[in-house]
């Protein structure tokens, strides 16, 4: 099996390298973002947004992130990989069941259902597919790979729309509605 990892991870180089800069890029970016919008915050705002919306969107660029670097190094076996890949899965199914409570808890503010498609259930599926794909990679290798990709592209996509809905809630304002 060691002699066979290398090419079947080198195919996959570009698309990991493209993904995990785009992560990091993206990850730097919320930062910037956060960093100029906390000068708009009010005193005393409850801090469960923040730990319900804008912190899981970093990690989910983080896990984008973590996926594409252990998936873009060279490993003389899949094991390494895949278990490093699981435990990011295992961390982020249970990330993904702690928004999902947290966002029953907020007071604040009600989540619609697009709130809930996005923040909870489609990260859950991602880092479910990522388990999966971990477990895949002693299996069926390059199947796994097809279903670790999918995952870090919906982590950078569920990032970048969920980026964009706390950005547009900050600039906007609880309770205003955007104009047409």
């Amino acid at each position: 099996m060691t002699a066979s990892v290398s090419p079947i991870l080198a195919a996959w180089s570009s698309f990991y390298a493209m993904t995990g800069s785009s992560a990091a890029a993206l990850i730097g970016l919320m930062f910037v973002v956060i960093t100029l919008v906390t000068g708009t915050e009010r005193r005393g705002r409850n801090p469960d947004g923040i730990k319900t919306f804008s912190t899981p969107t970093v990690m989910h660029f983080g896990a984008a992130l973590f996926v594409s670097a252990v998936l873009n190094a060279p490993w003389g076996s899949l094991v390494y990989a895949a278990v490093s890949v699981g435990l990011a899965g295992i961390y982020g199914v249970a990330l993904a069941v702690r928004v999902m409570r947290r966002t029953k808890r907020l007071t604040e503010y009600t989540p619609d259902l697009e709130d809930w498609v996005w923040y909870t259930i489609l990260p859950f599926v991602a880092y479910g597919a990522i388990c999966a794909g971990a477990i895949g990679l002693a299996v069926a290798p390059r199947q796994a790979l097809f279903a670790l990709a999918g995952a870090v592209l919906l982590l950078i996509f569920i990032g970048i729309r969920n980026a964009w809905d706390v950005v547009t809630f900050l600039a906007i304002g609880p309770g205003s509605t955007p104009e047409p």
